[in-house]
Order: structure tokens, then C-alpha cells, then sequence
């Protein structure tokens, strides 16, 4: 039997192309018996670590290549023998990419002709109607490197094709060699193939026509399918192209960037100094003999693996946010957390001596590759961080890693849909009514309920096709921070592509590529809440508060501890999820460590493992493991990485446990906890890092409330929550309130002292609320918040600065004024009217908006020209129409909320207030009702739902089990305005209902949005 190796393989990296994963590719080449499998994707690299991991694992030899087009006719394979080769192959699509936008490549002819090609081996793919000047410029440009790719299909002209090439080949001097053209591994993907020819060309599955293949021989096919196909010596060929090509992605060499260490010195001196600098300045009065003993032990290990050019990156990255002016909040995060010598350089604020965190999950000689340091800061000034990093070591150095989007139900369901010739409002009814947790069966009777009867074609077709696109990859965008720097132009490890974000460039590599290959990867990433303290201190400092820095936040502060314990944390990082809010009353945390805990979810004990490194150090106590060995382990767990082989750890970790002279069932018992942890299980080093924000944050809210939700707001769009939300929640807390308005506000949320008198309305609202306060408490708070023109739907942010800086040198007398001094558009007139900002200047929002309408830039002279205007009398709106207003043009109401205007209608269906739980006794069976501001579904709830509905004194925490969901669907998932009734649940101070039924009475609220978060 001859011997075949696939030489143009294409696989679902090559976006809407490819039907099948590089690891089924390999899988599949592996059981066929193939002698290798080159992954050919087009202009690309992006899939081939994956095939790479799955060929090291199953013993099949992979060639990493790639397929190009270009716009003068060349179709051509290039193929890498040697990391010279592929590093040439980098630089080409790196070429191609950077010339195109985002998701495409331009090459031609002569980009061959001037990129060093000359270690590659080229397969070349004639068309149909081959040119000899083509053939003749192949074999000039690869000389004994070239072949001519034979790819039959059982199309009628084979027999024809195929002397066609041979007698090219003959006239050319190149040699012939069979190849397949493969885009899926199996016959069975060819629906799914085809499905995705049509989503790419945009049009139907019927309109695709010539653009599918005309059968579905371009899979992976038994070798004697190929034999009746090919001549033996075309496919013994391909065997010995295969022989030639010798290179692995596991000798990639790589190197750290050296500029940092200073010359006459070493880069572990240089590490040393900035070291004993950092000890210097966290102790003053110097170390202890074990934090001696740690450091040198730290010192050590990162001079033995070589990593000191990692850590000094890190450190200068941190080093320039803090030195700005004024400086970007940054935090560390990560294993780095349990490194004395990150905590001494100050790339993190968690001192390990708070913490007992296990040392080898921060470095082990066994893992072999760089330790995970993530660094956290302003989500609002991380680009200038990310700009630093390019200009520091250049574009051809840096580059940021990608992110591979993925296929989930809803977006697959819209793309097959389209493909299948749906209705496109059909289409769109499908999608809202799937969660991601729907199965199979589940998605065909959401089907049948919507009308389309699972027994119809188009309804198996859509079942089936969308199971098979999850999971896909749809394009590669840019990862949330993730750099890779290397000392040698990137784009020889790996190509180099536009983001579509203008100045960013980005590798075809994602983080999980990154590790396998142990690539550097320093995480400059984004977090909103550090914007949110930024602005939060900067409005305590404008209105003479102490705490203007998270160095200046007070250690172990009891009241705010304690409205940690009464789950006030609505806003505050971490802990303002439904989940955390029900345990904090439980837990009652009370120190920094009890929050480390709170963050990873559960409490810390000896019998249930919460943090990896529990179970790193379950491993090493009970089996044995070795702390690299452990870290592996810890690396296996399938919720942290994108497939779980926790499998092979089973007979190490049970032989490890009997040989410790434990009981079979106990050991049984253990390997099923750490197997059960990945669904849930959080980084502790993580967890201590995410704490201290957590308490910074809270102490913000307990001490500034009215400052802290403005910076909440400011920060937007960031949390858990959104404005409207956490409004009501500073109303509830008696922070005042006040609206937009021209004649005062700016772009963000401002600060305006509090005067009793002229608070009233807020005070009532207060005292509406489940926190009660008089006028005096709501004075003794200082300042209300005044909230801003960025939450005005339709203005943009230079008009409101031009409506600032004009009304700076005199007052506003009038809309028509006001819109032509500050050149104001009638769009942005018409926000501004519609959410009742012009009240200073008219009686109310009706004429408001009637003079919006006037707003028009007349040219030249006639700007001057008074327009003459009819006295019109037009009513007041009713609150009912304001708040409508509101919430279309702000998706928030800046006074009542509209619930209590309903109130009088809710009480007539029975419904109870949210503060009227508190005082009815647990087991009850009561009404509620509420707008829907979150859906959760989180994966450890057993099918379980829960949903938040707000009414105007809290929010009602709602239970629907899997039953009673899927009985209401629909109304759940849809739905602005639900009424809920079940049994109220009331245990320790925790207060949620069952729900046993939901009526829908989004009628009554047609001109609310939905403005709920679901299911993140």
C-alpha cells in the first residue's frame, strides 16, 4: 500500500471555509494511517499550535504551511522544512496582512519575488486553464523546491486534468504530487461546509450555487479511496515531501527584549538592585530572616530559569503608569501575587505575608515557562499604556495577542438561519428565545413553540447545523491586553495582523497558544473599577475629603465591614452579584483575609477546595506530586483552559494516594472533588489582589457615597450594574439626586452641596426607600450628585463641552440662544429637550422640545435674522410622561421611579414592596413585581435561574427553578415588567422568593427599554 501524507489542509482557522477543528484534522489523518499532515490555512498561522498540541499528543508529524492567493492568479502552498522556512512564511502573511484591514490580505506576484523565500517548498495549484508563464515563474522562483499539485475530487474530467498536468509537468521540469484540497475531516462536515461558502459570500444556501463543491470529496479520505484515485508514485511523493520537512513548532527559539539592564551589569544584578530597593521601601526598618530566606529563594529560581528580562518588563511597564502625571492606577495581580519580589517592585500591592499562597504556583522549573503576571489599569487610560509598549520596543517587536471569537448559539443560530433562506424576523424571534445552556432537544421545542415545527427540513437542518457551528471560530480580534516582546522581529514567530482598532497590531496567536509554546506575555490589561476610584478620588479631593488615593484608604475599617455584612454592595468590586450578595450575611466577612475568601466565592476550609492552589496542595500532600507536577495538574482543570484531561491525571493521582496508604473510596472521593473544582474554582493569588480593591471600593461607598456613584457613572460603560440601577441604589441611600440640566451640568456627574431645605423631593424618595433617612441624615451626607450630559442619548461629547465652555463666559437666556452660540445641532437640541435638560430656560418639556424643532443654522446673514414664532400654548407633561421621556432619552428616570407611580395598580394585584418582605414572615406565599435588570444562570445552580426585579424601595431576588422557566420562558426572557409570585424565603437576613408563577405586565411599560444584563 503506498504511503500518503495530506499536503493542503485547511481547517476552521481558515474563517468560513474550513469545516473542521486542526485537532479532528490530526485526529482523523491519525487513524487513516497517514505518514504526515501539513495545515495549509490561507495567509495563516492562527490554527496551527492547536494541531500542533494534538500531533505532539497522538504521534502524528505535522507541517506547519500555508495557502496563498494573490491578485495576478497565483495559488500556491508553501510549506516550512526548517524554522528558517517558517519564519519566512511568518514574514510573508505578515506582509500580506498589514497591507489589508482587518480579516483580509493583499499579495501578489512580486511580494515573492522580494521576501527571502528561498528555504520554502512550494506546491503550486493550477487552475483549470493553467498558464506555462505561471509554471515557468514557480519554478525560477522555487527552484528543486517546487512541485505541481494534483487534487482530484472524482469530478468527470479527472482523467483529463490529470495528463493536463503531467504534460506541464513534463514541459516544466516540476514534478507532480497529490494533494486533497482538504477543508473537513470527514464526509459527514459537508453540510456544515457548505453552510458556511454561503454565511461567507453573504447570501443563501440556494443563491451559493457554483460557489459550493460539487460533491464532498474534500475531506481526509482512507488510503484506498486515494489509491483509486490517485497514480501510487503522486501519492508516494507526497510521503517524500513529507521526509524533507523536518521542523517542529517545539524548537521555536525565542528571547526575552535586553535594553532594560543598564550596561556593566548583569540582568540578575540589575533585577537584585531593583529588589532590595523595593524591600527597602515596604519595610523601612528592614526584612525578617523568612522573608530573607523567600527572597533569595525567589532570586534563585528566576536567575536558574532565566527569567529576570521578564520581570524587569513588567516592572518598567508599571514604572512609566506611575510616573505619568497625573499617575494611571495600576494593580497586579495573578501568580506574580505570591512573589515577594513582584510585591517588592511594587507590581503588586498584596504584601504574601496576608496571604498563605503557595510558592510553585508562582514559578516550578517542571511548567518551564514564564510565570502569569497580569497587571490591571484604568480602563479608561490603558491605551496610553499600550502605546508606551509599541513606541518602547517598536512595531516590529510587539505585538498584542489575539482573542479567537467564537460561534455561541445565538450568533450561529442568526448566520444558519440566513444560509437556510429563514425569515429574518423568525430568525430573530429563534436567537432571543435561546440561552447558552440549551441543548439539543431543548432549541427543537423552543422551535416547535414559535411556530416551526421541528419535523420540517429547515427546522432538522438548523437544529443540527448549529450544534455543529458552536464552538467555531468565527475571526480572531485582539485579546483584552495580552502582549508578546520578543528581542527578534515577532512576525518570525509568529505573523503579525492590523487590529481594527487604528495602532494596534496583533499576533495570530491567542493566550492558550502563547502558553503551549511558552511565549512571553505580559497582560496590560483593563479594569473599570480602578477609572471608578480614579474619579471617585478626584471628586473627594474637590470637595475636601482625606482619602484622595488608594494609599490613603484606612486599613480595616469597622462600619464598612459592616455594610459588607448587610450585602449593601451594590457598585462596589467583586462582591455586588446576586451570588455574593446572599452569602455576605452569611459569611460576614470582617478582615481583608475573610475577603480574599468572599471574592473566590465560598469559605476557605480543609474538606471543600476553593482555590487552585488548595488543590495544587491537595495533590502534593495526598499523591505525592511534585509542585510543578501540582501546577500541571492545576493546568488540566477543564474551566481553565479550552479542553479539560483531567483523565490523565486519575491513575497518577490515585496511585499517588494509595501509596500513601490511603482507602480506595477516600481516594475516590478526593479525585472527584479536585475533578468537580474546575466548575467553579478561582486563583487565590487572583482572589487577594481583587480584595483589596474590593474593600477600597466598599470604604468609598460606605464614607462618599454621592462621590462614589458619580464615579461609578463616570466610568461607564464598566460593572455589574448599570446607571439606572445604581441611581436608585445612591436615592436608597439618600444621596440627592439632581437632574441634567444646561445652565449647570457638565459632561460627567458632578458634586453640589446639599442644602435640607431645598431637598424635599429626595428626602421623600429616601424615606420611600428600605433605607430610611431624615433630612438631617441626607445633609450630614455633604453633596448631591448632579448628573451629567453623557447620559443624554443623541448628544455628543463636543457639543456638551461647547455648551460648557459657553455658558463660562456669560448665562443662557434662551434655546434659541444657547443653540446659536454654542452651534448647537437640532438632533442634539431635541436629546437635550426630550430628557428635560432645557428646564432652567422654559417652563417645561413640551415647549421645550416645540422650540428644539425651531433649532436650525441658517448661513451666512440669516444667522442673525430673529425667526418670528407663534405664542403656543402647550399642557404640562404628566409625571408619567416625564419619566417615559427619561428613560428614552437617559434609560433612567431622575425622579420617581416608575414603579411608585404604579404602585396604586400593583396594589390592586396584590403585589407587595420590596421593603414589605422584610416584615412578612418566611414561608409565605406573596406577589412582587419588578422591572428585570439581571438574568443569571451560573453553571454550579442545577439548572436553577435568577432573576433581579427592581421596584422603587429595592430589589426583589427571585428563584425559578428549571420547571417554572421553562413553564414561563418567554415572559423571563423577554419581558420589561414581570409580577412574580412564590414563597418568600427568608435566612439570615437573606430575602428571595420562589417563584411558582410570572405574568407578564410589560403593557403597562411599553415605553420602558428592557435594560436588563442577562446571563454574564
Amino acid at each position: 500500500m503506498s504511503s500518503y501524507a495530506e499536503l493542503h489542509c485547511v481547517s476552521n482557522f481558515t474563517f468560513l471555509r474550513g469545516a473542521s477543528h486542526p485537532f479532528e484534522l490530526v485526529l482523523q489523518a491519525r487513524e487513516l494511517g497517514y505518514r504526515a499532515l501539513a495545515l495549509t490555512d490561507e495567509c495563516s498561522m492562527a490554527g496551527v499550535v492547536r494541531a500542533h498540541e494534538a500531533a505532539k499528543k497522538h504521534g502524528l508529524k505535522l507541517i506547519a504551511g500555508s495557502e496563498f492567493h494573490t491578485a495576478d492568479d497565483l495559488h500556491i502552498v508553501l510549506l516550512a522544512p526548517t524554522q528558517q522556512a517558517y519564519a519566512q512564511i511568518c514574514g510573508l502573511i505578515t506582509t500580506g496582512r498589514r497591507r489589508s484591514g482587518k480579516g483580509s490580505y493583499k499579495l501578489s506576484r512580486s511580494d515573492f519575488e522580494t521576501s527571502n523565500l528561498n528555504e520554502c517548498l512550494a506546491l503550486w495549484l493550477p487552475t483549470s486553464q493553467p498558464r506555462l508563464s505561471l509554471g515557468s515563474w514557480v519554478r525560477e522562483s522555487f527552484p528543486q523546491r517546487c512541485w505541481i499539485a494534483v487534487e482530484l475530487h472524482r469530478q468527470p474530467d479527472d482523467a483529463r486534468h490529470l495528463a493536463q498536468l503531467r504534460q506541464f509537468g513534463e514541459s516544466l521540469g516540476i514534478p507532480l504530487v497529490a494533494a486533497g484540497d482538504v477543508h473537513m475531516h470527514t464526509r459527514e462536515r459537508r453540510a456544515l461546509q457548505d453552510s458556511l461558502t454561503a454565511i461567507r459570500h453573504k447570501c443563501t444556501l440556494a443563491q451559493a450555487a457554483h460557489r459550493l463543491f460539487p460533491n464532498g470529496e474534500r475531506h481526509l479520505r482512507p488510503l484506498q479511496d486515494l489509491m483509486a484515485v490517485y497514480p501510487c508514485n503522486l501519492l508516494e511523493e507526497s510521503a517524500r515531501i513529507a521526509e524533507r520537512c523536518r521542523f517542529s513548532l517545539s524548537s521555536l527559539q525565542y528571547r526575552y527584549p535586553r535594553e532594560l539592564v543598564p550596561a556593566g551589569v548583569t540582568a540578575a544584578q540589575h533585577l537584585r538592585t531593583l529588589t532590595e530597593q523595593g524591600l527597602q521601601r515596604r519595610w523601612p526598618d528592614g526584612v525578617s530572616a523568612k522573608t530573607r530566606e523567600t527572597i533569595e529563594k525567589e532570586l534563585a529560581l528566576i536567575a536558574d530559569m532565566q527569567y529576570e528580562h521578564f520581570f524587569l518588563t513588567v516592572h518598567e511597564i508599571v514604572e512609566y503608569a506611575r510616573k505619568l502625571e497625573p499617575p494611571i492606577l495600576c494593580q497586579g495581580r495573578g501568580s506574580a501575587a505570591n512573589s515577594l519580589v513582584c510585591y517588592a517592585l511594587g507590581i503588586t500591592e498584596v504584601s504574601p505575608d496576608n496571604a498563605s499562597l503557595l510558592f510553585e504556583r508562582f514559578l516550578s522549573k517542571e511548567r518551564g515557562e514564564p510565570p502569569d503576571i497580569d497587571v490591571d489599569f484604568e480602563h479608561e487610560r490603558r491605551e496610553e499604556v499600550i502605546q508606551h509598549v509599541f513606541e518602547k520596543y517598536g512595531r516590529q517587536r510587539t505585538a498584542l495577542a489575539a482573542t479567537v471569537v467564537t460561534y455561541k448559539a445565538r450568533s450561529a443560530i442568526r448566520d444558519v438561519g440566513k444560509a437556510l433562506g429563514m425569515d429574518a424576523d423568525l430568525i430573530d424571534r429563534i436567537a432571543k428565545s435561546h440561552v447558552w445552556w440549551d441543548d439539543a432537544g431543548t432549541f427543537c421545542r423552543n422551535l416547535a413553540e414559535l411556530g416551526l415545527s421541528v419535523s420540517t427540513d429547515v427546522a432538522k437542518r438548523l437544529c443540527a447545523l448549529v450544534v455543529l457551528l458552536q464552538g467555531f471560530p468565527r475571526h480572531l480580534s485582539q485579546h483584552v491586553g495580552g502582549f508578546v516582546i520578543s528581542e527578534e522581529p515577532i512576525s518570525e514567530l509568529v505573523p503579525v495582523e492590523n487590529a481594527a482598532m487604528q495602532g494596534r497590531t496583533v499576533i495570530q496567536w491567542d493566550k492558550s497558544d502563547l502558553e503551549s509554546l511558552g511565549l512571553l506575555k505580559v497582560d496590560v490589561l483593563a479594569l473599570g473599577m480602578l477609572t471608578a476610584m480614579r474619579r471617585t478620588f478626584e471628586l473627594v479631593a474637590s470637595s475636601g475629603g482625606r482619602e484622595t488615593g488608594m494609599d490613603k484608604v484606612p486599613d480595616g475599617d469597622a462600619p464598612t465591614y459592616d455594610m459588607i455584612c448587610a450585602a449593601d454592595t451594590i457598585g462596589v468590586f467583586q462582591i455586588e452579584s446576586r451570588a455574593q450578595m446572599s452569602m455576605l450575611p452569611r459569611l460576614r466577612p470582617r478582615n481583608y483575609y475573610d475577603l480574599v475568601v468572599e471574592v473566590a466565592i465560598l469559605e476557605k476550609t480543609g474538606g471543600v477546595p476553593i482555590f487552585q492552589e488548595q488543590v495544587m496542595q491537595i495533590a502534593i500532600t495526598a499523591a505525592g506530586f511534585t509542585a510543578g507536577e501540582a501546577d500541571e495538574l492545576r493546568r488540566a482543570m477543564g474551566a481553565w483552559q479550552r479542553s479539560g484531561n483531567m483523565g490523565e491525571y486519575r491513575d497518577k493521582l490515585m496511585n499517588g494516594m494509595r501509596t500513601k496508604g490511603y482507602e480506595e473510596e477516600f481516594a475516590e472521593r478526593i479525585f472527584k472533588q479536585i475533578e468537580g473544582f474546575g466548575d467553579y474554582g478561582f486563583p487565590e493569588s487572583h482572589a487577594a489582589s481583587f480584595a483589596l480593591l474590593t474593600y477600597q471600593s466598599s470604604y468609598l461607598k460606605r464614607h462618599y457615597p454621592a462621590a462614589f456613584f458619580a464615579g461609578l457613572i463616570n466610568s461607564q460603560p464598566m460593572g455589574f450594574y448599570q446607571p439606572a440601577q445604581l441611581l436608585e441604589q445612591a436615592k436608597r441611600q439618600g444621596v440627592a439626586i439632581r437632574p441634567v440640566d444646561v445652565t449647570v451640568s457638565d459632561w460627567d456627574c458632578t458634586l453640589e452641596p446639599v442644602h435640607a431645605d431645598s431637598e424635599t423631593a429626595v428626602t421623600t424618595l429616601a424615606q420611600e426607600a428600605s433605607h430610611s433617612l431624615s433630612a438631617a441624615e441626607i445633609t450630614a451626607r455633604g453633596y448631591a450628585i448632579r448628573l451629567g450630559m453623557r447620559l443624554v442619548l443623541g448628544l455628543r461629547r463636543p457639543e456638551a463641552e461647547r455648551i460648557v465652555a459657553e455658558r463660562s463666559l456669560h448665562a443662557f437666556i434662551g434655546i434659541e440662544e444657547l443653540s446659536a452660540r454654542t452651534n448647537l445641532s437640532k438632533r442634539a437640541a431635541k436629546a437635550l429637550a426630550m430628557c428635560g435638560a432645557f428646564r432652567s430656560l422654559t417652563e417645561h418639556r413640551n415647549a421645550a422640545f416645540w422650540n428644539a424643532l425651531a433649532v436650525e443654522r441658517l448661513p451666512g446673514m440669516l444667522a442673525q435674522v430673529p425667526t418670528p414664532e407663534d405664542a403656543v400654548s402647550l399642557p404640562t407633561p404628566t409625571e408619567w410622561e416625564e419619566i417615559q421621556r427619561d428613560y428614552r432619552q437617559l434609560r433612567l428616570s431622575t425622579g420617581r421611579h416608575p414603579l411608585a407611580v404604579l404602585r396604586p395598580g400593583l396594589r390592586r394585584l396584590g403585589l407587595a414592596r420590596r421593603k414589605d418582605l422584610n416584615v412578612i414572615a418566611s414561608g409565605r406565599i406573596v406577589r412582587v413585581g419588578g422591572l428585570v435588570t439581571h438574568l443569571q444562570h451560573p453553571q454550579t445552580a442545577k439548572g436553577v435561574i435568577f432573576a433581579s426585579l427592581e421596584d422603587e424601595t429595592g430589589i426583589n431576588n427571585i428563584i425559578f427553578r428549571p420547571g417554572v422557566f421553562a413553564e414561563y420562558r418567554q415572559c423571563i426572557l423577554q419581558g420589561r415588567l414581570l409580577l412574580v409570585e412564590g414563597e418568600l424565603q427568608n435566612q439570615e437576613g437573606v430575602i428571595q422568593l420562589q417563584a411558582h408563577s410570572v405574568a407578564d405586565l410589560s403593557h403597562w411599560v411599553r415605553a420602558l427599554p428592557r435594560n436588563s444584563r442577562d446571563f454574564h
